[in-house]
């Protein structure tokens, strides 16, 4: 379980540098623009591993049983999740214009979908920490970022849609082999 939370701690402390004043500083002291953003990437994928090893190797600890027959909310919240992040990531979307940050909209339901569905304390810590942080950034972006000014393109948006079910499907298909459960859809 250590190795788990010391990834989210160095994940969620990375990434909410710009919340604790940190931002600027850390880039005036690597010199550069780009050797921050070189050391942020080695350090995200870093307390990615982390955290992928430490949830693989935590201990199963119930900490409160799912029900099983609305498990399939999960999988509900999951189709917004992945065309909210994807929305995140292409420009100029009526999703940006509109909701601000699509992407940690997407990773809270991401989050919540998966609390939703799984009780054990290793998890909590992971899909609840994510939930937080993801809620926490979307918060300080929206207060800290002006609104977008244009008007947003029914393209991307279909592009965002599209490439989130797509990706959601795959996921669906995929999830045993990607992550070890399986889905059950029943």
């Amino acid at each position: 379980m250590t190795l788990l939370i010391s990834g989210l701690v160095l994940f969620f402390f990375i990434h909410l540098l710009r919340e604790f004043g940190l931002r600027d500083r850390v880039i005036a002291a690597s010199q550069s623009h780009s050797a921050y953003m070189g050391m942020f990437a080695v350090f995200a994928f870093l307390a990615l591993l982390m955290i992928g090893f430490g949830k693989a190797q935590a201990d199963f600890s119930m900490v409160w049983e799912p029900l099983f027959e609305w498990r399939f909310l999960s999988h509900i919240l999951m189709i917004p999740a992945f065309i909210l992040v994807v929305a995140g990531n292409v420009p100029n979307t009526h999703f940006r214009r509109y909701l601000r940050n699509p992407m940690m909209i997407g990773t809270c339901l991401w989050g919540i979908s998966h609390l939703w569905a799984n009780g054990d304390l290793a998890s909590i810590l992971l899909f609840g920490g994510f939930t937080a942080w993801a809620a926490t950034k979307a918060i300080s972006l929206t207060i800290s970022q002006p609104a977008p000014t244009n008007d947003g393109s029914i393209i991307w948006d279909i592009i965002a849609v599209v490439i989130g079910l797509v990706l959601y499907g795959t996921v669906a298909v995929f999830h045993g082999q990607l992550f070890g459960v399986g889905l059950n859809f029943a």
